[in-house]
């Protein structure tokens, strides 16, 4: 299951419950309410919320942190130094968007015996092109929640995937009109499977 802030139905915390690898993200804003384990927690890890969850020792006693094996940093900081002078001309408002907090987060890991995964920039690369399928309007990256999904994907190639808790809704830098509808193809195609809540009550935003 990959689990993300959004609201979580009924079915989907059964989903959760049962499964046999979950995966949250940031700061498990879905542990609550859809109790069960814990395997990995997705970050961001470049940015302010790299350093907001890295530097506050609130996020380290979580218990969707403390439960996790894994600790996953979708950016890869390659890919977003590379990023950097780019964004100094296109968005020179967002200036400490690719500080990276990959080492802090490694630091982590090890000094409490997690694992530590970078999520290689191949993925990332390979999500920015599936997405152009659906001629996004010009976006800055596409969400945690969507490298986190394609990185389940490519780690779990022949499991059943469930996900909930995304409402493909939120900051304008990414782009959630063209990833819902790459979801929904991954759907279609029989790659997951979503446990969503009724449209009455999905006014929540995802990863």
């Amino acid at each position: 299951m990959i689990v993300g802030n959004g609201e979580v139905s009924e079915e989907g915390r059964w989903a959760t419950a049962a499964a046999g690898f979950v995966v949250r993200f940031n700061e498990c804003r879905s542990h609550a309410a859809s109790p069960g384990r814990t395997d990995a927690v997705a970050v961001c890890n470049t940015g302010r919320p790299g350093k907001a969850m890295t530097e506050a020792a609130s996020w380290r006693a979580l218990p969707g942190v403390v439960e996790a094996s894994e600790i996953w940093c979708v950016r890869d900081p390659e890919k977003f130094a590379a990023m950097r002078a780019p964004l100094a001309v296109s968005h020179p408002e967002l200036d400490d968007f690719c500080d990276d907090y990959t080492s802090q987060f490694k630091a982590f890991c090890e000094e409490v015996g997690k694992r530590h995964v970078v999520v290689e920039k191949v993925i990332h690369d390979a999500v920015d092109e599936a997405l152009s399928a659906f001629h996004p309007e010009p976006y800055v990256v596409p969400s945690t929640g969507l490298i986190a999904i394609a990185e389940t994907l490519r780690r779990f190639p022949d499991a059943e995937i469930g996900l909930a808790g995304f409402g493909h809704a939120g900051w304008e830098g990414h782009p959630f009109v063209a990833e819902r509808q790459l979801v929904d193809s991954y759907i279609a195609d029989g790659r997951l499977v979503r446990y969503a809540v009724e449209p009455s009550l999905s006014s929540s935003q995802g990863a």
